[in-house]
């Protein structure tokens, strides 16, 4: 098996682009490894790649769930592998793009899930009961009492049984991770940038084509670029939730570093924007 060549990085770092360039060279496939390009309907707020831009490459896991389902990791590392499988039989090359960490992770590495069956808030519980039920599960766990986001979903997996294996960081498969980064503040101006390019581009009359989803859509209210459209519902102020999406976004960007540069084996490139193309042959030459 040939290595796969996996593309990670922060948001608007021009990770799509250069997979469709490399898909070309090595005659490959593209999984996405993004877990809002995942759904339908979701087309400018989450920046998926328009048809024109996969320029006639296969791209994989791109518009695979309505709204309404609620697709969890387990279920992208099962699609997923699967995919590769086949990808294999077929003696093709892969290339896995995205920013979404923990489904790329739980794709490569020994990451063991059990089948989940509810989701719950638990909003008849308070911080402390819900630190309780966490404790009675693992005596040593690190959360504190205030970080309810954390406590419930410990508390689900707990529940559904959702253990992973301590086998994770055993890798699967024969990879070469690519991850492209910039300048702080060349990212953060791209960033804002990108956000307004989505503003001219429609997403206001996207968001109030999926209005009527939002009491029952779990991705819209808490994928970035539709999440924060919530208060624009209430309070019709534009700009504020245009602020509040590039503020999202970059705090996004630089946990998706983090993880990037903690979590996996990565060779990184400094982009070239203005010579895009000289990016594509460095990353070229090292994985061919």
């Amino acid at each position: 098996m040939k290595d796969i060549i996996v593309i990670v990085g922060p948001t608007g770092v021009g990770k799509t682009k250069l997979s469709v360039e490399l898909a070309k060279k090595l005659n490959a496939e593209i999984i996405n490894g993004d877990s809002v390009a995942i759904y339908k309907k979701l087309d400018i707020g989450s920046a998926k790649p328009t048809i024109k831009e996969r320029e006639n490459i296969k791209h994989h896991l791109i518009d695979i769930c309505d709204l309404e389902d609620n697709y969890s990791v387990f279920d992208y590392q099962k699609q997923a592998r699967k995919i590769i499988d086949n990808l294999n039989k077929q003696n093709k090359r892969i290339i896995i793009v995205g920013g979404t960490g923990l489904y790329i992770k739980a794709l490569l590495y020994n990451y063991e899930f059990t089948e989940g069956t509810t989701n719950n808030e638990y909003k008849d519980l308070t911080n402390e009961e819900l630190y309780k039920k966490v404790l009675e599960y693992d005596k040593n766990i690190d959360v504190h009492t205030n970080n309810r986001k954390r406590l419930v979903r410990l508390l689900n997996k707990y529940e559904n049984n959702e253990v992973i294996s301590t086998k994770k960081d055993e890798l699967l498969y024969p990879c070469k991770i690519i991850g492209l980064s910039t300048d702080r503040d060349i990212l953060y101006d791209r960033i804002n940038k990108r956000v307004d390019l989505m503003i001219e581009n429609g997403l206001l009359n996207e968001i109030n084509g999926l209005k009527e989803y939002y009491k029952n859509s779990r991705i819209l209210n808490n994928a970035i670029g539709y999440k924060e459209f919530n208060e624009y519902f209430k309070n019709n102020d534009l700009e504020d939730t245009i602020n509040k999406i590039k503020l999202d976004s970059r705090r996004y960007a630089k946990r998706q570093y983090t993880f990037f540069k903690n979590q996996f084996n990565t060779k990184w490139f400094n982009v070239d924007f203005n010579e895009f193309k000289n990016t594509i042959e460095e990353v070229y030459d090292y994985i061919k």
